[in-house]
């Protein structure tokens, strides 16, 4: 049985082994642990998704609770993929700060997933990865 819940003080270790069970480590910094605790203890809404105390999903975002909820890391275990995990994640983000328009960038191998579970697609979205890159 699946249980999910808060979990504000979640172990970068535990972090780090959903980000890999879900393939998601290949687009973040896995390989750094001070990096991956900076990510875990600033963001401000993180649930869980866990098999008998294992942990088999995350959803880290930060949030103002009014406004705006960035989903920043959705990871599911791959063998757990397809069992709806994901889609209860998100929706529980969401309970979270249910004012709050949730927003997030997919990764390229989850671009098709979102649409299928009621979400849409926003057409402008910008970002930059380092404040050299302004002209």
């Amino acid at each position: 049985m699946i249980t999910y819940q808060l979990e504000k003080d979640l172990s970068a270790e535990d972090f780090t082994a959903v980000l890999h069970s879900s393939m998601l480590a290949e687009r973040r910094p896995a390989g750094d642990p001070e990096r991956i605790k900076a990510m875990l203890a600033n963001a401000n809404l993180i649930i869980t998704a866990r098999d008998s105390g294992k942990i088999v999903g995350v959803s880290r975002a930060l949030t103002d609770f009014a406004f705006c909820t960035y989903l920043s890391d959705l990871a599911v275990d791959r063998a757990y993929q397809k069992s709806g995990i994901g889609r209860e994640l998100i929706r529980r983000t969401h309970l979270a700060a249910p004012q709050a328009k949730l927003i997030l960038l997919s990764a390229p191998a989850a671009v098709n997933y979102y649409p299928r579970i009621g979400m849409k697609r926003h057409e402008h979205c910008y970002y930059m990865d380092d404040e050299r890159e302004l002209k």
